[in-house]
């Protein structure tokens, strides 16, 4: 049962409203798809960025700490070792090289941050890519 305020399917409004309103429709569509779908994939990466990230501060977590209290025994071995003689010099060998190593570990720490990629690259250059295909479409049309 067809309600009376709104006209039978067979009376659409034919002419050239319709076209330019079929056309815009389209359009309208498929923005709203590729809006969806750039969503999505950046949903995904960041997921995998989170992941990621927190993987490696686990396992980095882990490797410093037993490179830590390992560095620490090997450090009291060589002044246990050297407690007669040299214990001074011993220990202010073993405070340098700790030193040596954290100054080393905050530089490569410090080239990694700087060289890691950018952070949602694969959804930043997809946009980038939709940009230049509206672009050259509104440029086709006119």
């Amino acid at each position: 049962m067809q309600n009376p305020q709104t006209p039978p399917d067979d009376a659409a409004p034919k002419g050239p409203f319709s076209g330019l309103l079929s056309s815009l429709t389209q359009t309208f569509a498929t923005l709203v798809a590729m809006a969806q779908t750039r969503l999505e994939l950046l949903t995904t990466e960041l997921q995998e960025e989170i992941q990621q990230t927190a993987n490696s501060l686990l396992w980095a977590f882990v490797a410093l700490f037993a490179a830590g209290i390992g560095l620490f025994l090997a450090a009291l071995v060589v002044i246990f070792v050297f407690w007669d003689t040299h214990r001074v010099l011993a220990a202010v060998v073993m405070t340098a090289l700790f030193f040596a190593i954290a100054i080393g570990a905050a530089l490569h720490l410090r080239n990694r941050l700087h060289n890691r990629p950018r952070m949602l690259d694969g959804t930043l250059s997809e946009l980038a890519r939709d940009r230049q295909r509206l672009d050259e479409r509104v440029r086709g049309r006119s």
